[in-house]
């Protein structure tokens, strides 16, 4: 069974983080559906949200991995419906 989700992540050092953050997202490739990014220059901060549609498993792995990049906060967001 599969869900719908967003994960919400906000990389406070993103020149230390990105790179990690980035493998970490190419390996869960298959059930990232969207991805957006929004820089914050001047503050040395940037904001990815992905949509991801998987197993729940596959969905809290991804967010367990990329939470445990230090420097990155994660959130996760999922839909309650089953599909």
């Amino acid at each position: 069974m599969k869900k719908i989700g967003v994960i919400s992540a906000v990389l406070d050092d993103p020149l230390r983080t990105n790179q990690k953050f980035n493998d970490i997202v190419s390996d869960f490739q298959g059930i990232i559906r969207g991805r957006m990014g929004i820089p914050f220059s001047e503050e040395h901060i940037s904001v990815v949200s992905l949509t991801v549609y998987g197993d729940l498993d596959e969905i809290n792995e991804l967010t367990g991995k990329l939470g445990n990049v230090d420097g990155v906060t994660v959130k996760t967001a999922i839909s309650k419906k089953t599909l």
